[in-house]
């Protein structure tokens, strides 16, 4: 009878989670079992292991062989085990381990201080598992002092992640003989990534007239704020929207890791980017998709834009379902996915840009085309929006016409983006975060308000009658409008500035 540990992992999703797999060999009838709540695909790793086993010129014990992972209660899924209930196969049967025991007891010992993930063809080969950033930044939060021991091209990927030690290993053999000790592998090279140019993102100079608008989109760009736009068809609203992105500044490498980490889930892109993501589902989407879901819990479109933009078009069109689902992650940054067995946390530090008609027909605030809709067609089409999702919105812009023999184009993306980039650093070094983001508590701190200021704010609760929520979103922005001005205190322009970006939707 003979006992083998080794150690891999499972994950909730973008959360590591340790799993020990145990490898039990004793006499009797051949048999082999897998317990611990492993799903379907795991299960039939047991023709897998046993094929690449023989494959790779190793005996597969006739004993009766189980295999345990541990922790039980939690649900295990995937190929990601292959790898490791192999090698502890090999270890618990004395295959993996020299014949003298000193060396035995060097290999059991030595094995301790790697986490194996891999899934095995039947030929013994190792190929590629799904998610292999997201275990390595798993790793590197929980256990930086381990080695990550992956497949060859899984671990070219894991290897991006900063000041973690990853092997890759191409068959089970080489795993074998690593881990014995006959031969040595190398600290895998990250693989070159091609990146997104950002020569190619869309420019501002583009738009023409629509000196409000452009405004408001700097402001939200400086502050990471959320904005809605709202005018006739044809009056530049996408057009606007699409050039966010192009205004925000790169991503650093913690942020692009992660964003790579949660399309990995859906398999849309194999390139790391220094932009923004740019994410604008269409109104029919449904409530999973865009919040995220699944009997195996999977990002939605909201994660998708962490550290990016969403962007809604035709907001008015969705279903009441999913904007209201928008609500907590818009609050809270990161979505939480419950199911019977498990429950899993994806980030969601979006910002949310919306845009949308003031009508049914779209002509209620056009100064050139009449307006077909009643009033009462009107308010049943403006109450799609409830109360709670307006008031999460930083601001709003009702955008006219533009006269092309009049209106001049609006300022290079490069331009803005260098004052929203001296914003953002000032908002960095003051608090660690975007105005946006910073708590109640922060906002007072860092929020020093001019005799002015305090006055014209006070007027303006009192005649809006606004909640805390509402007053605390104009301040974030006159704070956000005074980082742009590089000024320390919040002063009346700065106030005023803010309240022009909260009116009343027609």
């Amino acid at each position: 009878m003979s006992l083998a540990v080794l150690n891999s992992c499972a994950l909730s999703g973008l959360d590591f989670i340790d799993v020990r797999v145990e490898a039990h060999v004793a006499p009797g009838l051949p048999a082999f079992h897998i317990v611990g709540l492993p799903d379907a695909g795991i299960r039939e790793s047991r023709e897998r292991v046993r094929s690449a086993l023989q494959a790779s010129g190793f005996d597969f014990p006739a004993a009766r062989l189980t295999i345990n992972l541990a922790p039980a209660d939690l649900p295990k899924e995937s190929g990601r085990f292959d790898l490791p209930v192999a090698l502890a196969i090999l270890l618990a049967s004395g295959q993996l381990s020299r014949p003298d025991d000193k060396q035995r007891e060097q290999a059991l010992t030595g094995l301790e201080r790697y986490v194996m993930a891999g899934e095995l063809s039947l030929t013994g080969a190792v190929v590629p598992v799904q998610s292999a950033l997201t275990i390595a930044l798993g790793m590197a939060r929980q256990h930086p002092e381990l080695c990550l021991l992956l497949p060859a091209q899984s671990a070219e990927i894991a290897a991006h992640v900063p000041d973690l030690h990853v092997r890759g290993v191409a068959s089970l053999a080489e795993a074998a003989a690593y881990l014995r000790g006959d031969t040595e592998l190398e600290q895998t090279a990250p693989r070159s990534w091609p990146e997104q140019n950002a020569d190619q993102q869309l420019c501002l100079s583009d738009v023409l007239g629509q000196s409000l608008a452009c405004r408001a989109l700097e402001v939200a760009a400086a502050g990471g704020h959320s904005l809605l736009l709202n005018g006739s068809p044809g009056v530049g609203k996408t057009m606007l929207a699409q050039r966010l992105p192009g205004l925000l500044p790169d991503l650093d490498r913690y942020a692009q890791l992660e964003v790579a980490a949660l399309y990995s889930f859906v398999q849309e892109q194999d390139f790391f980017s220094r932009r923004p993501p740019f994410r604008a589902p269409h109104h029919s989407v449904s409530t999973p998709a865009l919040i995220g879901g699944g009997s195996r819990p999977r990002p939605g479109e909201v994660s998708l834009a962490h550290h990016g933009v969403l962007f809604l078009d035709e907001l008015p069109e969705f279903s009441r379902r999913s904007l209201e689902a928008l609500r907590e992650p818009l609050e809270q940054g990161c979505v939480r996915i419950s199911r019977a067995q498990k429950q899993a946390v994806f980030p969601a530090q979006f910002q949310f840009v919306a845009a949308m008609n003031p009508c049914p027909c779209g002509w209620a605030a056009s100064r050139h085309r009449p307006c077909r809709c009643s009033p009462g067609q009107r308010e049943l089409y403006r109450q799609r929006l409830s109360g709670p999702m307006l008031d999460r919105i930083d601001l709003l812009v009702t955008m006219s016409e533009s006269d092309p023999e009049r209106d001049q184009a609006a300022s290079a993306s490069s331009q803005v983006r260098e004052r929203v980039q001296e914003a953002r650093a000032i908002q960095a070094s003051r608090q660690r975060a975007s105005n946006a983001r910073i708590s109640v508590a922060c906002l007072r701190e860092h929020s020093v308000l001019s005799e002015g200021a305090v006055q014209l704010l006070n007027s303006a609760r009192q005649r809006w009658h606004w909640s805390e929520r509402v007053q605390g979103r104009v301040l974030r922005v006159a704070r956000t409008i005074a980082d742009l001005a590089g000024g320390h205190q919040i002063a009346r322009p700065h106030i005023a500035e803010a309240l022009q970006f909260r009116p009343d939707l027609p």
